[in-house]
């Protein structure tokens, strides 16, 4: 029979066995897990081999397993951590380096490429004291000498720039800035300083570099993708605002500021896309509703308004709609003076006939660049337009638009000869003479609009049957109204 003793002895070891095991098991793990000396060495040689190749990822693998293997080895925390800096990590490399001269307070090399990082990211005060520490075990080193003399110049440069700023001379501060980002590459907030310096001298396209440079340098600046979001939006490129916001998303699902501001720019890339898109595809209604989309969700923009004008000027003018495509690229050009939304306007002139106001449009777009083909070869057909204007218009006989299809043209054709087929006018002599001019400039129309090459000559202000271009004898192919099937007349001309 147990004792008393020998009961409560029992008790403690049943409930207490399962813990003693796992703990015996876990030490277990941990005397097996651990790495002998010998494939520490290994661990290095291998990513000594690799960093040798360039091979990065490779060797900051076999780093991480050196570490874990001898947490206590200052210099493999120096080797990942020069690994980090050549992968542009300075952040872990930093990390790196402080505990490696955790470790070994005297070691050079460690805490020079720690002052150096510090000296790129700006912190200057901290790589002075660096290269202080470096020179007092080592006054003659080159390295330490030429990295601590570059500190005083860029502190003052940093001051100059702040001083020009606080007198709004834009210019002057982002030149001293410039030479400060020079010495201090890694430096995001000079880059942020810098880019507000571009708005403010009203440069957009540099702010946005800027700040594009401070979401690479750190990773995780959400406010630097809401801010480059801002920055492409504001400047009418919608697709990358959207990129950069969703940036923000990726590290902040619930950021402040970037959800609402992805929520509003959403919507309106969508319209612009779908707008760009129609038009490549000569969707023009459904472009012009798109643009319209745009100008019903977006007030407040300039460029993303001009980008919604710009897109209606250019639909509105190729589905000639011209009193629309007029008043669209007029709205487009007082934003801004682009030489094909001239041209686009030029267009919509020409086919309101008003000769005048498309040649001064298209001369316009030459001022702007005098080599852009689309202004020299559009001058030319409106002026040739102008001299056509006295003479035949071929798509007016018709009664079709210039952008009409060739099956759209073949029917304009037979309802136009069925109506003035001078048969139907035998018992009028004088209408029966008008029908007969009309029928035969009926046919000069079809024969020049379902020929590409005549058509082409037309459209660029040339007539291909006028004697007087040199071109053609002035009289349309007769076989043309042999060609006109299921016709129940039969003409004969007589010339007399």
């Amino acid at each position: 029979m147990l004792s008393s003793f020998d009961s409560i002895n029992r008790n403690f070891l049943f409930k207490t066995t399962p813990y003693l095991v796992l703990l015996a098991f876990e030490l277990f793990l941990d005397v097996s897990e651990c790495m002998t000396q010998g494939e520490i060495d290994k661990h290095l040689e291998l990513g000594k081999q690799y960093l040798a190749k360039g091979q990065l990822g490779d060797a900051l693998s076999q780093y991480h397993l050196a570490v874990e293997g001898d947490s206590n080895n200052y210099l493999t925390y120096f080797k990942r951590g020069t690994v980090y800096l050549a992968l542009g990590k300075a952040k872990n490399a930093l990390s790196d380096l402080d505990k490696a001269l955790e470790l070994k307070p005297d070691f050079t090399a460690a805490r020079l490429s720690r002052g150096n990082i510090h000296l790129k990211q700006a912190n200057f005060d901290l790589a002075q004291l660096d290269f202080y520490n470096v020179l007092k075990t080592d006054p003659y080193n080159a390295e330490a000498n030429e990295y601590i003399h570059r500190i005083d110049p860029a502190k003052e440069k940093k001051r100059s720039a702040e001083y020009h700023y606080a007198h709004d001379d834009y210019v002057s501060a982002i030149h001293y800035l410039s030479e400060v980002i020079d010495v201090s590459p890694w430096a995001a907030d000079l880059y942020e300083f810098r880019s507000e310096l571009h708005m403010l001298n009203g440069d957009e396209s540099s702010a946005i570099s800027d700040i594009k440079w401070t979401t690479k340098l750190q990773s995780d600046n959400t406010d630097g993708y809401f801010r480059l979001s801002q920055l492409l939006y504001k400047a009418g490129q919608a697709t990358e605002a959207l990129k950069a916001i969703r940036e923000c998303l990726r590290l902040d699902p619930e950021h402040k500021d970037c959800f609402p501001f992805y929520k509003r720019i959403k919507k309106i890339e969508k319209f612009l896309t779908d707008a760009e898109t129609s038009l490549e595809n000569k969707q023009y209604t459904e472009c012009i509703e798109s643009a319209n989309k745009v100008l019903k969700n977006e007030k407040d923009t300039p460029t993303v308004l001009y980008e919604a004008k710009r897109l209606l000027c250019s639909c509105y003018a190729r589905d000639e709609q011209s009193s629309e495509a007029i008043t669209a690229c007029s709205e487009a050009l007082a934003h801004n003076e682009d030489p094909n939304v001239f041209c686009d306007r030029a267009e919509a002139y020409l086919s309101a006939e008003l000769y005048d106001d498309a040649i001064r449009d298209y001369k316009s777009a030459l001022e702007i660049d005098s080599h852009f083909e689309r202004a020299k070869e559009g001058l030319g057909k409106a002026e040739n337009r102008q001299k056509q204007a006295e003479k035949r218009d071929y798509y007016k006989i018709l009664e079709v638009k210039r952008s009409a299809t060739k099956k759209e043209i073949v029917k304009a054709y037979r309802k136009m000869a069925q109506k003035w087929h001078p048969d139907n006018y035998q018992l009028d002599e004088k209408m029966k003479k008008i029908a007969e001019k009309r029928f035969i400039d009926i046919a000069a129309a079809k024969e020049v609009l379902t020929d590409d090459e005549k058509r082409r000559q037309f459209d660029n202000g040339e007539d291909p049957l006028d004697p007087e271009s040199g071109r053609g004898n002035g009289m349309p192919n007769f076989h043309h109204f042999q060609s006109f099937h299921g016709s129940p007349f039969q003409f004969k001309f007589h010339f007399n």
